[in-house]
Formats: structure tokens, sequence, C-alpha cells
């Protein structure tokens, strides 16, 4: 079990760092997209959840500080969702089903950080243990 934790530990963490050199890599184009959601000071918001991003999924990936990393995560998370894939508000069908898919992926991924807080720490092969 420990080995399937690590390996799934690996996988989210990598899934969010990933994100998060995606904020950095793409920051002008995110940063259109925030802006057309109307979200103030854009290019701060996108650098600023590329950070939450890269510390929460370093805090997985490494196993220190979970607690913590889970709590930037959902930070992330919850502002992203809410804000910027707010599929009830789209009108174009097209747009509305992307948005729909993103934020329910969103959700699963809520999920699975809450879930997270439930395993005993520190965590099995992680840098606290």
């Amino acid at each position: 079990m420990d080995i399937a934790f690590l390996i799934g530990r690996i996988i989210a963490g990598g899934y969010f760092i990933m994100g998060s050199f995606n904020h950095f890599k793409n920051l002008g184009m995110m940063t259109g997209y925030a802006k057309s959601k109307g979200t103030p000071a854009p290019a701060v918001a996108v650098a600023g959840t590329g950070v939450l991003l890269l510390l929460g999924g370093f805090s997985l990936l490494l196993g220190y500080q979970p607690i913590v990393g889970i709590g930037l995560l959902v930070v992330f998370l919850l502002g992203v969702s809410f804000n910027m894939h707010n599929f009830w508000s789209v009108q174009d069908p097209q747009m509305k089903m992307a948005e729909m898919v993103n934020f329910m992926k969103n959700m699963g991924l809520l999920g699975l950080l809450l879930m997270l807080v439930a395993i005993p720490r520190p965590w099995p092969m992680s840098l606290e243990h």
C-alpha cells in the first residue's frame, strides 16, 4: 500500500506542479483569459495561483507539510472553479461544456484533496517520515 500511495502522490503532485509550470509558461495567454473573466489584477492572479499550485504540488509530492499544501490547493481550486469555470453563466454551448468539464474536474480534485486530509501523518515515504 505504501508504494501505491507514493505513486498516487507522484501523479497528483506532478499534476499540480505541471499546472504551475503552465501558468508561468503561458502567463500572457492565461492573463488575457483571467481578464476576460473579470479577474482583478489578472497577471498577479495568474502568477499567484501558479505559486499556489507549485507549493501545493511539491507538498503532496514530497509529503512535506501536506495539510498546508492541501490548504493551498483547496484555495486554488475553490477560487478558480467558481470564478473562472462558472459554466452556469456561459451562453455559448461549446464554451459552456468546456467550462463545465473543467469545473467538474476541479470538484473531483477537491474531493481527492479532502480525502488526503484523513491520511495519518507523517505519510509513508515522505520527507516528514
